[in-house]
């Protein structure tokens, strides 16, 4: 009986301290959360106040009502960023960001509402604006692309891996306003790849095979361009001498 008695305030005290914690939890997050309460983790290139300008918080608000997917994909898109996580926290108080940035390969430009801006490209083919990269993790790169648009990232992307991956020596890359593609490689010069960008994997593979050719048979000094915008007909032209 006595045994039972002490299983019972057992049970009933850790009920009290069961229901005491779920009371100051839930008060805890009705509190309003400030600037203050918001801590960034994985970049210094951000401030609490770009957070708050760059997405739909609107504080002082409560931290149960704020809707952290949301931000994170408005920050997400807002800021340039490779990935991000934000969550709410109530011991300690607060709203956790953590960040990814994207890492700069090359120098780029785009035009937005008439106006051109200078800017950097990932690995990845996305437009960095300067105040969103993190410039110092730039490794030394002569690659310029001009004329970056959304539907333009998936090319880069694969040109920009043939380039690491050493297959070709990219310079330029030009997208024109209506689309149409062309590189800049330091042994074969000027590269016609045409409006047709799902072509762009196939056109690589062709471009590593030429240059490996022409380099081998002491060729690449003569090229002027090369057409490649039909992958199964190349044209090459040479300097007249």
């Amino acid at each position: 009986m006595i045994k039972k008695q002490k299983i019972s305030k057992r049970i009933f005290f850790f009920l009290i301290i069961f229901l005491f914690s779920i009371s100051f939890l839930s008060l805890k997050s009705l509190k309003n959360i400030d600037v203050q309460n918001i801590k960034i983790y994985g970049s210094k290139l951000f401030t609490e106040k770009d957070i708050v300008d760059n997405s739909s918080l609107n504080i002082p608000t409560r931290l149960v009502f704020i809707k952290t997917k949301y931000i994170e994909k408005e920050l997400k898109q807002n800021l340039s960023l490779k990935n991000i996580s934000v969550r709410r926290q109530i011991l300690p108080f607060g709203l956790i960001v953590l960040i990814q940035t994207r890492t700069p390969v090359a120098y780029g430009e785009r035009v937005l509402n008439s106006e051109k801006i200078s800017g950097f490209i990932d690995e990845d083919g996305f437009f960095l604006y300067k105040q969103h990269a993190e410039k110092e993790t730039l490794e030394s790169s002569s690659i310029e692309v001009f004329g970056w648009q959304e539907k333009s990232i998936k090319p880069l992307s694969e040109i920009l891996t043939a380039h690491k991956n050493s297959e070709i020596d990219i310079i330029k890359i030009r997208f024109s306003p209506n689309g149409f593609l062309t590189l800049e490689e330091k042994d074969l010069n000027l590269i016609l790849l045409g409006f047709n960008h799902t072509l762009v994997r196939s056109q690589l593979q062709i471009i590593s095979k030429l240059k490996d050719y022409l380099s081998k048979n002491n060729l690449s000094e003569k090229i002027d361009n090369i057409d490649l915008t039909d992958p199964n007909s190349p044209k090459i032209k040479v300097f007249k001498p």
